[in-house]
């Protein structure tokens, strides 16, 4: 989707949702008032934050949409993650605020035998407003997955929580009404557990992000795939990609070619992968060239035996980069180490000295590749 269409999607979509909860904010809080209800009054300012999620989100799409400059050459992409934080630390507060009440509606229940009082239109304005707030986080989940929105999915997952603290709380004025007995309090306790799960979970998802999430395993293969139909291509290793904000990446790449080719050449093929990238992937691409010469049969023999001793090494996930220089005696190539190999320095060395062990005469030349994709 167009960058300029997904955010117009978005603050449209946090309109609709500021809207709708000052609504629902309005009819509880007349209904918790006239009752004397401590979980509907905080249910009401449950909705009052979820319209503040809102506003964040508008506000965080338009400054995430901002132009580079020169302070920030990257873009503003990655305030959406912020905003996703904001929002998860509203849910935790929304969490918190509901157990603290609850429980403070218990010690008043124990100590004055306060109970609230429920009329029939109460519980049908509750129960209106809890169809509603189904509607609005159904929606909120629906629009955050189509156009791939971390704010609207947080905002969307916050509603049906509070559509769920809505309906115990129903449930608390059907009981309180119509068997005299008091257990608001105790399910405001049960749910507000629920929400702050909820809360940790997107918070968890956003500051995931923001540390740097590994990007998925088949769009990895899938970009790798397409590197390597380039003609010209022998292979593409060292993939890397940085996440800018939503479809904003920079990365980089290595390929294998020919050692016979010009650089002339190369550089057709450098601009035919970085236009790929661009066009296709939405990534600003940075690609260096491995020259291969497996051209005889010397050449060969010399990686078969490389290849046997790595693939003794189960956390070596990957040898690329390989490259014989006959006249200085170098045997140059990379590997890629699993992040399970907590010293992948020292089986570097193991593979070295098995190396030259095997094959005399030669430098042998190990560069570590850390395992940014293929796992």
């Amino acid at each position: 989707m167009n960058e300029k269409l997904r955010e117009k999607e978005i603050i449209k979509t946090s309109f609709i949702g500021i809207i709708g909860n000052f609504f629902l904010v309005g009819f509880k809080a007349f209904v918790g008032i006239i009752a004397g209800s401590v979980s509907i009054i905080m249910d009401a300012i449950n909705n009052f934050t979820d319209a503040l999620s809102s506003i964040i989100t508008i506000i965080g799409t338009k400054l995430s949409g901002k132009k580079p400059n020169k302070k920030h050459p990257y873009g503003y992409g990655r305030i959406e993650y912020i905003t996703s934080t904001l929002i998860a630390i509203l849910i935790l507060f929304a969490g918190g605020m509901a157990i603290y009440e609850s429980i403070k509606s218990i010690i008043d229940y124990f100590q004055n035998g306060t109970m609230p009082q429920f009329e029939i239109y109460s519980i049908i304005i509750i129960a209106a407003a809890i169809l509603v707030k189904i509607a609005i986080g159904l929606f909120f989940r629906y629009k955050g997955k189509k156009i791939d929105s971390d704010a609207l999915k947080a905002s969307g997952l916050d509603a049906l929580f509070d559509s769920i603290l809505s309906t115990s709380t129903l449930i608390g004025m059907f009981i309180a009404k119509y068997a005299n007995f008091y257990i608001e309090g105790y399910l405001g306790i049960i749910i507000g557990l629920f929400i702050l799960k909820s809360g940790f979970g997107v918070l968890n998802e956003s500051l995931s992000s923001m540390i740097g999430d590994r990007f998925d395993k088949e769009y990895v293969n899938e970009i790798k795939d397409a590197i390597n139909s380039i003609p010209g291509v022998l292979g593409s290793y060292d993939l890397i990609l940085n996440s800018y904000g939503h479809n904003k990446n920079i990365g980089s790449v290595h390929i294998g070619v020919s050692d016979k080719l010009t650089a002339k050449e190369i550089q057709l093929i450098e601009r035919n992968i970085s236009s790929l990238m661009y066009n296709k992937y939405n990534t600003i691409m940075t690609i260096g060239i491995y020259a291969e010469n497996f051209s005889d049969e010397y050449t060969k023999n010399i990686y078969s035996s490389i290849l046997s001793i790595v693939r003794n090494y189960n956390n070596v996930l990957q040898i690329h980069g390989f490259y014989i220089d006959n006249e200085t005696k170098i045997i140059n190539f990379d590997l890629v180490i699993s992040f399970d190999d907590i010293n992948p320095h020292e089986t570097i060395e193991k593979i070295k000295e098995e190396t030259k062990n095997v094959i005399n005469g030669y430098e042998i030349i190990i560069n570590y590749d850390q395992d940014f994709s293929l796992s």
